[in-house]
């Protein structure tokens, strides 16, 4: 059940979303913020990501080795499984366990109680794991998506899938948690929100930087505090040598000192992935008047949660790929929201099938350039 050929994640949400969608027709329910929209059902929408529960649970350990010597050193071969295998069982090693550990005190508690109370498989970890952060997805796609199908397929073209899911699991649980709070950063439900965003900072402390923005992003698009971040963004680029000395003196008081030789080590990330990762948000500037018009506050927050995701990403494109790289995932996911209802709403529904056909293309061209030739993997 172990996947090695890459291409047929892209094969499986083609071939086997056409085949679901014509055997499950979407229906219209209500949209999150009023009136109806065509959705997917929820048992093709659960039949389409089960293979990939599966391929993320019984991912191969040779995926580490692999982006290990393609230089990238922050991919650790079997790191997660071997710390499972090493973490004790029983109720009374809990608190011992939990106390020794320097941070991430949440995931480590999971792991105990999973080996103590359901299996001590790490398949079987992994598979529940990869279940719970892929049911976040697909729940918050499904009800606020135009096209749930396509989302999931802007998920795994964009490598985001097998970067996070195979390699970035324990952070990726904070962001899956976080990222099905959508709907409560919608309705400006503050407390609700705090309460998840610290929930997730226990798996990965990283989280709590979504705190201030659980206040930033609602509201109208493109709106005073967005831009503020933006004008912040553009004075840690222009003042790089200041935001890079305060980062490390800041970081140098926690638990992630180890990262600090990051900042130093290494050289950025890519400036594609940069410019990629960015098209929402040009695009959502580009076409601001028919955003502005539409006032949809679902939309508004993708909006300025797509401007977060480009900011952050400038920052790291400047200064560490490894470390300030990692951020964007916390607000990029919102993206494949976003990104659908541009297409459908700006364009007529000729030119939005077109642009949909050639931002797939994209995205195909995107994948084999990142898991072929960046990383190795096809």
């Amino acid at each position: 059940m172990t996947l090695h050929n890459y291409w047929l994640l892209l094969v499986w949400i083609g071939a086997g979303g056409a085949v679901l969608g014509r055997l499950f027709p979407r229906r219209e329910e209500r949209a999150p913020t009023g009136g109806t929209e065509p959705r997917w059902q929820w048992l093709p929408a659960l039949l389409l990501i089960i293979p990939l529960v599966v391929w993320a649970g019984f991912r191969a350990d040779g995926f580490g080795r692999i982006m290990r010597e393609k230089g990238m050193d922050e991919f650790i071969e079997a790191a997660c499984r071997n710390a499972f295998r090493a973490a004790p069982t029983g109720l009374s090693a809990l608190v011992p366990y939990v106390t020794a550990q320097s941070k991430d005190w949440g995931y480590a508690a999971l792991v105990v109680l999973f080996k103590t109370l359901v299996s001590r498989s790490d398949a079987a970890f992994f598979l529940t794991v990869a279940a719970v952060q892929l049911l976040c997805l697909a729940a918050t796609w499904r009800r606020c998506s135009r096209d749930y199908l396509f989302s999931v397929f802007l998920f795994v073209a964009s490598t985001d899938y097998v970067a996070w899911m195979y390699n970035g699991m324990r952070q990726f649980i904070a962001a899956s948690l976080i990222f099905a709070c959508l709907p409560l950063l919608v309705r400006r439900r503050y407390v609700p929100a705090v309460l998840v965003v610290l929930l997730a900072s226990l798996f990965h402390g990283t989280a709590l930087l979504f705190l201030p923005f659980v206040f930033i992003v609602p509201g109208r698009a493109w709106n005073p505090l967005t831009l503020l971040f933006l004008a912040a963004v553009a004075a840690a680029v222009f003042f790089l040598d200041t935001f890079t000395g305060l980062l490390t003196a800041v970081m140098e008081e926690t638990v992630y000192a180890p990262d600090v030789a990051d900042l130093v080590n290494d050289d950025g990330t890519n400036l594609l992935r940069v410019l990629f990762y960015s098209v929402p948000a040009v695009m959502s500037l580009v076409f601001r008047r028919r955003v502005e018009r539409a006032n949809d506050p679902l939309v508004n927050v993708c909006v300025n949660l797509s401007v977060v995701t480009a900011g952050f990403y400038v920052i790291s494109h400047f200064t560490s790929g490894i470390l300030i790289g990692r951020i964007p995932i916390y607000f990029s996911l919102s993206n494949y929201i976003l990104l659908p209802w541009l297409l459908t709403e700006v364009f007529t529904p000729a030119s939005a099938r077109e642009l949909k056909a050639v931002c797939a293309g994209a995205y195909i061209l995107f994948f084999y350039f990142q898991m072929g030739v960046t990383w190795g993997l096809l």
